[in-house]
């Protein structure tokens, strides 16, 4: 397979130019840095390049509409007898302030390539899910990130999970399933009578009916405490994990004095096991 393989100096020879055409080398690798490895002799499976964005042809520089920001999530298999974080159905909804709260954990989850400890299980990347390529205070990112959802009040959040969903294998279908129906919709509103409160508060809604052209989907892909191999009891203690991991990861946010005041209450209310209702009103749906 041929990749792109940039020379010494060809960002900078292509900065000023209109035009951008990438040499080829078959079994070239593009590496702008030599990755870690994650074992002696055993490379990154999941490199990652970074690139000006001045060389990328036809790059948008202005803000343009979102409509829906979307999280995925990797999660493991979930049962009574044996509890994880995949409880998620699925679709959820996310009010604004708790889509804060996975914009600044962005959890890594199960069976991902860039997880190299097989037992953490999950991990964050940090704010936005770009930290781990930003520059200069995790706080100011913090801050960055809630401005914008502040400011883009029409923005809808939802949460989806691959791989599987409680007991059941499903891999990436869920997504498939959530884009498909989120772009049939447009701009359409969620009935209320469709949506309920997740069992977590850190899910935001569940839907209780989700019908994708003419077909149902079972509601025990929608709301994962209604499977029989997880119950109320494996998805509770599933919601603990969760819950846990993100009191973990949004600690550290509290030690920086300039971070924004509604901010701190936003994540005092997570540290504090807060509801559904206590995060609704932080930040009022418009």
């Amino acid at each position: 397979m041929a990749s792109i393989c940039f020379s010494k100096n060809y960002a900078q020879r292509r900065r000023n130019r209109s035009s951008f055409k990438p040499l080829f080398r078959t079994k070239a690798t593009c590496l702008i840095w030599e990755h870690t490895q994650d074992e002696p002799n055993i490379p990154c499976p999941n490199p990652r390049v970074i690139l000006p964005r001045s060389i990328v042809p036809n790059i948008v520089n202005e803000p343009v509409e979102v409509n829906v920001r979307s999280f995925g999530v990797r999660t493991p298999p979930c049962t009574a007898a044996n509890p994880s974080y995949g409880i998620l159905g699925i679709l959820h909804v996310l009010p604004r302030s708790i889509a804060w709260l996975w914009r600044l954990v962005s959890p890594r989850g199960y069976a991902n390539p860039s997880i190299t400890d097989s037992k953490k299980g999950m991990s964050s990347e940090g704010v936005g899910s770009y930290w781990p390529f930003a520059t200069g205070r995790r706080v100011d990112q913090a801050n960055l990130l809630l401005q914008q959802i502040l400011q883009t009040p029409k923005t809808r959040y939802t949460l989806t999970p691959n791989q599987h969903i409680g007991a059941w294998k499903t891999g990436f279908m869920p997504q498939w399933i959530a884009r498909e129906y989120l772009a049939r919709r447009g701009s359409a509103q969620f009935r209320p009578a469709q949506l309920d409160p997740a069992r977590c508060p850190l899910l935001g809604y569940a839907f209780n009916s989700l019908l994708i052209e003419g077909f149902s989907i079972h509601r025990e892909f929608l709301q994962v405490n209604v499977q029989e191999e997880v119950g109320d009891a494996g998805y509770d203690k599933g919601a603990k994990i969760l819950t846990d991991f993100f009191k973990q990861e949004l600690a550290v946010y509290l030690q920086e004095k300039d971070l924004d005041s509604l901010g701190k209450k936003i994540i005092e209310c997570c540290l504090n096991d807060g509801s559904l209702e206590d995060y609704i009103r932080l930040i009022p749906s418009e």
